[in-house]
């Protein structure tokens, strides 16, 4: 792997920085430079959360440059469209079919795009996007937050970490009680695109 650029869109509380922190850790633990920086709108009220994440053997910058996103990972789908101009052609998108409307939307004051709006976003810069039920599958496992570490195990199936490596970090991160559910969480994330050509 040359370098990689990974963004993160999501809302606060979706765990979106513990995910790009796990993220930049198996990168190091493989050997690779890191730069990453996460931007945080009111996102105790939920408000946009965007983490950027260069992996490279050396990197200089955090910031990624519009059109250079390599894997654009969405926690929330209207947040990924609104991102979207940031992937580059034809790369991949992987987004959580979960609509949580914005302040503006739940004031009366816009509309919450419908799925085609969304698509036709999407389909503008790549045809290789996939919408999961990230939020449903989280749900049947028994708990929301471990939403986060399923849509990695997603994100996982494209890069080239040993699965070792983010067992061993994600545990690193997560209390006792929770870790065995979110590695259930991870796991069922890979499943998900098991059958996805790489």
């Amino acid at each position: 792997m040359k370098k990689l650029d990974i963004l993160i869109t999501g809302v606060g509380g979706q765990g979106n920085i513990l995910a790009s922190d796990i993220i930049g850790e198996v990168a190091i633990a493989a050997a690779y430079d890191i730069k990453k920086t996460d931007t945080l709108g009111m996102a105790q009220r939920g408000g946009s959360v965007i983490s950027h994440i260069r992996i490279a053997r050396n990197v200089h910058s955090p910031l990624i440059r519009v059109g250079e996103v390599d894997i654009l990972l969405g926690f929330e789908k209207l947040e990924a469209a609104r991102w979207c101009h940031y992937l580059k052609k034809d790369r991949v998108a992987i987004i959580n079919n979960q609509a949580i409307p914005p302040l503006a939307v739940s004031l009366g004051k816009e509309k919450y795009p419908d799925d085609s709006e969304i698509a036709g976003m999407l389909k503008q810069r790549t045809k290789n996007f996939y919408l999961i039920d990230g939020t449903t599958r989280a749900l049947d496992l028994g708990n929301i937050r471990t939403l986060n570490t399923l849509m990695l195990g997603c994100l996982s199936h494209f890069l080239d970490f040993e699965v070792k490596l983010w067992q061993e970090v994600i545990s690193q991160h997560l209390k006792a009680n929770v870790r065995r559910l979110n590695l259930k969480a991870f796991a069922l994330g890979r499943k998900e695109f098991q059958n996805v050509p790489l």
